[in-house]
């Protein structure tokens, strides 16, 4: 008989004793899921020790430490490396062990036969393109570590051959007989990549998505485990393919805020990637056209190494990118201006495709003055006010600051002021009444409804079956659409008004994505973007393409403002279906971060979260902001593992948040 540690998926912060008297040698049992007896239940956990004789530090006594149930794996199915990884996460994200080895590993109890590619299998084997001088050069600096620098970051427009970088030193790294992670933001978003892959690699190629069932998911780990696959295509969770002999992770559109998880633990794949290959001492590759504020950051003082694509290769031009100002349309409530409807007629006119993009997130209602533009933002936070038409006031969502609305403009005196937005529905049925000729096809999360739609909707697009796309931000990644002659961004200040630091960012990330999906294939691309504030910096550097002059000034106002990346930050949210309680624990967590605060530690809040309510559960927040991430983490650490709020209240920690509503 011998004893093990097992990891249970729980949010306590230890492992547990159980005793193992199966004929079984000891040191076989490390990364085997078994079945144990915790409280009156049966679950599943992990072991990650076994001894001989009882852990000092066990709580009970050796007449009352229970047996395991049963083995459930005959070969371990978490890694050594893996395991270590789990235990800085735990540490860096302050979840739990066993949350973090749960959230690594897929849940399926045994394997399935059916096959976890989600996309056509021809193995056909695609041809290799020729690289361009940038390119070779951009691959030999990737796999060329000499002087010690592991993280790379291949920065280039949209259509620039990105891909075929990623591909190229992939298979360099698989001829030296090591494997490769590639990750991608969202793999429906993504099937040319995908499909890119799989011809490439055929069946050295592994394929996780959200739509493969716990049992394909497990086989897919084992191929992976067993190097019958040695590239692992997936989204956010696929940073922690048990990839034997890892040589290479890849992280394609880098700046996509679905690679931070929304749920404990609220790791960011970028974040595991950078720890997995510092550990490893092996390169990591990232790219976008629209880098994160944080990784040009890191990019200008050289921790990320930067290799420049500078030219479109499918034949393709920057497209002809025009503002339209919205406070100077005839008509306040239709949301297709007069020069976008021009654009779509020349382009149905000539059996090419438009597609419209409005972001339908966040909010739609901010303060704004119809003559000089003012919009209301915090005195302490410079971020735009949000109205809250219950109580009838304009509300900071960092600091709690609130007023009354103003009844007419501070700026300019003017009383035409009010609060705009655009609906998704309405400008569908708007573009079919203004078209009705055209063939329209809508998405967004409310119009899929079964599994696979997107792909076909995508494809349907692609073939030419429709003439008008309406999209959200699904469609402003990676896709590639050769009769795409026109791209319509419908209201670009939607995300600039959102109540997060990260607005400016994202408002100008996401015109510049959509903007590339124009262009690729042909010189006569055109992007017409709809805006109530076309002069404001990010919406106008992107119409105008002055990518570096916007990351510099943006950088330039976040020092100012101390917002990352000069400063770290960490969120805690309190929900409860109760108002008082989430507020009252929102408090007194106050008073314990407040007793043990660092020095170098700012504490904003509490207030109400930007969204009050989700799901029926009340929201208050508490912000941390200091220059060191370890003192921000010793202060949450005392406080989650430490403070009981009431029963009814749940309490969220996230390191470096991404979403800040």
């Amino acid at each position: 008989m011998f004893y093990v540690e097992v990891a249970v998926n729980v949010p306590l912060n230890q492992t547990f004793t159980y005793k193992c008297d199966e004929d079984i040698p000891l040191e076989e049992t490390f990364g085997k899921r078994v079945e144990v007896r915790f409280g009156n239940r049966k679950t599943t956990a992990f072991i990650v020790s076994a001894s001989e004789k009882i852990p000092v530090d066990c709580a009970v006594s050796a007449d009352k430490i229970r047996p395991l149930t049963r083995f459930i794996d005959e070969k371990p199915i978490l890694t050594k490396e893996l395991y270590e990884t789990a235990k800085w996460m735990s540490s860096y994200y302050i979840a739990s062990i066993g949350e973090v080895i749960f959230s690594m590993i897929p849940s399926g109890k045994r394997e399935t036969n059916s096959s976890g590619f989600g996309f056509a299998e021809d193995y056909e084997f695609s041809e290799k393109l020729e690289l361009s001088e940038e390119q070779k050069t951009a691959v030999e600096g990737i796999l060329n570590n000499e002087d010690g620098k592991f993280y790379h970051y291949l920065y280039g427009m949209t259509g620039s051959g990105k891909t075929e970088v990623f591909l190229s030193a992939a298979e360099k790294i698989m001829e030296k007989g090591q494997g490769v992670i590639y990750l991608v933001p969202e793999i429906g978003l993504t099937p040319q990549v995908v499909e890119s892959v799989i011809k490439r690699f055929g069946n050295t190629a592994a394929v996780i998505h959200s739509e493969l069932t716990p049992s394909q998911r497990l086989r897919e780990w084992k191929r992976i485990l067993s190097k019958e696959a040695r590239i692992v295509v997936g989204a956010r969770s696929a940073v922690f393919a048990p990839v034997p002999d890892l040589g290479l992770i890849i992280i394609d559109e880098e700046h996509d805020g679905s690679y931070k998880s929304g749920s404990s633990p609220r790791y960011h794949a970028r974040q595991v990637a950078m720890h997995r290959c510092a550990c490893l001492r092996i390169p990591l590759v990232m790219g976008s056209a629209t880098p994160s504020v944080e990784a040009y950051h890191s990019m200008q003082n050289g921790v990320i190494k930067k290799h420049v694509l500078t030219k479109r290769l499918a034949g393709g031009t920057v497209p002809e990118i025009t503002a339209v100002n919205l406070s100077l349309e005839n008509s306040k409530d239709e949301s297709i201006s007069a020069p976008l409807f021009k654009a779509m007629q020349e382009t149905l006119s000539q059996k090419r495709q438009a597609i419209l993009f409005l972001n339908r997130r966040g909010f739609t209602h901010f303060f704004r003055c119809s003559t000089c533009g003012f919009e209301l933002k915090c005195k302490n936070c410079s971020v735009s006010m949000t109205y809250h038409k219950k109580e009838n006031r304009l509300r900071c969502h960092y600091c709690g600051y609130s007023v009354s609305p103003p009844q007419q403009c501070p700026e300019c005196g003017s009383l035409d002021i009010g609060y705009s937005g655009f609906g998704t529905e309405y400008i569908e049925n708007e573009v079919k009444a203004k078209f009705p000729n055209a063939k329209v096809i809508r998405i967004d999360t409310d119009s899929l409804s079964h599994k696979g739609e997107l792909k076909e909707k995508l494809d349907a697009f692609k073939n030419g079956e429709y003439d008008i796309m309406l999209g959200t931000q699904m469609v402003a990644k990676g896709l590639n659409f050769p009769k795409l002659q026109l791209v319509g961004v419908v209201l670009a200040d939607t995300t600039l008004h959102l109540p997060d630091f990260r607005a400016s960012e994202r408002t100008f990330s996401l015109i510049t994505q959509v903007a590339g999906r124009a262009g690729r294939y042909f010189p006569d691309g055109k992007v017409i973007v709809q805006s109530f504030s076309p002069d404001m910096s990010p919406i106008d550097m992107a119409v105008h393409n002055k990518t570096d002059a916007f990351y510099e000034n943006e950088l330039q106002q976040r020092k100012v403002l101390l917002f990352p990346p000069y400063t770290r930050l960490l969120r805690f949210v309190f929900r409860s279906a109760i108002a008082s309680a989430a507020e009252q624990a929102a408090q007194g967590a106050f008073k314990i971060l407040a007793d043990t605060r660092k020095p170098d530690v700012e504490i904003l809040g509490p207030a109400e979260c930007p969204l009050e309510m989700i799901a029926k559960n009340y929201r208050h927040q508490i912000l941390l902001r200091g220059k060191s991430i370890s003192s921000l983490q010793k202060m949450a650490a005392n406080l989650i593992w430490n403070y009981s709020p009431r029963q009814n209240v749940y309490i969220e920690v996230d390191v470096d948040p991404v979403n800040m509503l």
